[in-house]
């Protein structure tokens, strides 16, 4: 007997092997092939009934195969959407709440909220907080894993040249897909030897790209800015004024990216049969092997976005020759382990702010309008969040085709901006007013300081300012 004849009666994988060592056992006891056979057949119909044999083995895995099978057959969505609060609902196109209403649709899902700069996405809206129970959703955190903030406010006045600003912004920043520092110019980073690159194939895979891409920027939205940060009232054992101030928003690079495809493809295979308006909702099971895996990653990933932060506002205080007074960051597409009412809860952030009671964060606005140093609430309806930014009123290809450069660079010279790099798609005009969106969620969040942007470094965009 082969395992020809074992695949022939219907196992699979790791199935076939414990029935070909079942089969040789019971070929010792004496009995025929036939025999052998006929006693497979009924162990993969009725597997439960041979926890006591010598097939006891195989029954345990082919009611693990089972459940599995199970889980793959997505329970139908709900009928209609949970109910979730909205903030800024005039702010928000009829997209982003579609999107939305589909995610509250989810058989796991348990309470969400939509933050005043939501706008379509993939799957979970961008601003659409979504809390799940026992699961994650791979596009429900994003493409761009720990994408996050980080804020250096400098024993130093707000005038610091531009051309100076500029040089150092040049030297000590990198932005766009693939770049990196030279080898003599890369610094190590204890994230870099975390164990739990070793304990998944892809991270192995990934590692040496993380290694060679630390401390530096994508494309699109990711920037650098000097500029002033104001302080109306003493705070956080700093005198109100102004000083000079580093804003950073960046993430985890192509290894974030490539492991957020990987896991939204095993996730889709699982749930093939979940209806095609929510594949990109696809979920994993936290009590699965994919599952745990997916955490790991998504872990490592937001350690690994918050490394290229600390690089990068290092070498630039470094250059300066001053220690910050004031650090602070915050990630906006990750999912938590939340304490929801009485339940511990997934609470997907994709494109949201954690705002709890107390904890500061930081809301940008564009490159040439103001960002805001604040402090959370710890709204309960709001899952504790808050937006992320002044959110897209324009998608990348309708602002290209909608804002004339030369009208977007009047703008950036009538508010002092100097600007390295950026795109139309990125321009002022494509994005909602911070100022509004930040009046939709006074019970979300107090306003602790403001950031004014001088000079700002991105990638070249498809059409340069």
């Amino acid at each position: 007997m082969n395992g020809k004849h074992i695949t022939k009666l219907g196992f699979q994988k790791k199935a076939v092997g414990l029935a070909l060592a079942a089969a040789q056992i019971r070929g010792q006891a004496g009995l025929g092939q036939a025999e052998i056979l006929g006693e497979l057949r009924g162990v993969l119909a009725a597997p439960s009934e041979y926890g006591g044999s010598v097939y006891a083995e195989l029954a345990a895995e082919l009611l693990a195969q089972q459940e599995q099978e199970r889980r793959g057959q997505s329970a139908p969505l709900r009928d209609s959407p949970l109910p979730y609060s909205v903030w800024g609902a005039d702010l928000i196109e009829p997209g982003a709440t579609a999107q939305m209403d589909m995610a509250m649709r989810l058989p796991v899902a348990r309470a969400g909220a939509l933050m005043p700069d939501a706008h379509v996405g993939y799957g979970l809206p961008i601003g659409g907080v979504l809390a799940t129970e026992g699961a994650v959703i791979p596009y429900g955190v994003g493409v761009d894993i720990g994408c996050s903030m980080m804020l250096s406010v400098y024993p130093l006045p707000a005038d610091l040249k531009a051309a100076e600003a500029r040089q150092l912004l040049l030297k000590h920043t990198r932005f766009g897909a693939g770049v990196s520092f030279e080898k003599r110019e890369r610094q190590d980073h204890e994230v870099l030897h975390d164990p739990a690159w070793q304990d998944q194939a892809l991270l192995k895979y990934l590692h040496a790209k993380a290694a060679e891409q630390i401390g530096t920027s994508g494309s699109g939205n990711h920037f650098a800015e000097f500029g002033s940060f104001r302080l109306a009232q003493p705070d956080l054992g700093l005198e109100a004024g102004e000083y000079l101030a580093l804003l950073t928003h960046s993430g985890s690079r192509g290894f974030g990216a490539q492991v957020a495809g990987h896991f939204t493809r095993v996730a889709e295979q699982r749930h093939k049969r979940l209806d095609p308006a929510a594949k990109k909702l696809a979920w994993l099971d936290l009590d699965t092997e994919e599952g745990q895996a997916y955490w790991q990653a998504m872990t490592l990933a937001g350690r690994y976005a918050l490394a290229n932060h600390e690089q990068i506002h290092g070498r630039l205080a470094r250059a300066l020759g001053v220690t910050p007074l004031l650090n602070v960051s915050n990630s906006h597409n990750l999912a938590w382990k939340q304490q929801v009412g009485d339940r511990e809860l997934v609470v997907h952030r994709k494109g949201a702010t954690p705002a709890e009671a107390g904890r500061l964060g930081l809301i940008p606005g564009s490159m040439a309008d103001p960002g805001y140093l604040v402090r959370g609430r710890g709204h309960a309806a709001a899952l504790a969040s808050a937006s992320h930014g002044a959110g897209r009123q324009l998608g990348r290809k309708a602002a290209e085709r909608s804002l004339v450069k030369g009208d977007v660079q009047r703008y950036l010279e009538q508010r002092g901006i100097t600007l390295i790099g950026g795109g139309v798609d990125e321009a002022p005009q494509a994005y909602k007013r911070i100022e509004d969106v930040l009046a939709r969620q006074s019970d979300l969040v107090e306003t602790v300081g403001e950031f004014m942007p001088r000079v700002v470094r991105m990638d070249t965009g498809s059409q340069d300012i």
